[in-house]
């Protein structure tokens, strides 16, 4: 389970976004249930997405199926990192630097 800071911006209907950022990239409809988004697809046996307080941030969960197929495991870690890019406001290399500062505050 990974939590992620979101863009100031991005916070705007953070709910209706990640919805439609799931159906736009994994081209299945999430389903919803106590705040939390659920999918399968392809390598993942289950990705949940959860908004944490105040929208400010996304935590997700995520089951790797263990006999994907090396195509299917680079073609859904692709979708999955633009799903981040896209519902964080940030890109890999922000997020990796967010995260680090936010260890060394620890």
């Amino acid at each position: 389970m990974q939590e992620y800071q979101v863009k100031r911006g991005h916070t705007k209907d953070l709910a209706g976004e990640v919805e439609k950022v799931i159906t736009e990239l994994f081209g299945v409809k999430p389903e919803k249930g106590d705040g939390v988004y659920a999918i399968s697809y392809g390598a993942l046996s289950r990705m949940e997405v959860r908004i944490g307080e105040g929208g400010k941030s996304v935590t997700v969960h995520t089951v790797s199926r263990k006999d994907a197929e090396e195509a299917t495991i680079l073609e859904t870690n692709r979708r999955f990192r633009t799903f981040l890019d896209r519902v964080t406001g940030f890109t890999s290399k922000e997020r990796v630097k967010r995260a680090k500062k936010a260890v060394e505050e620890v």
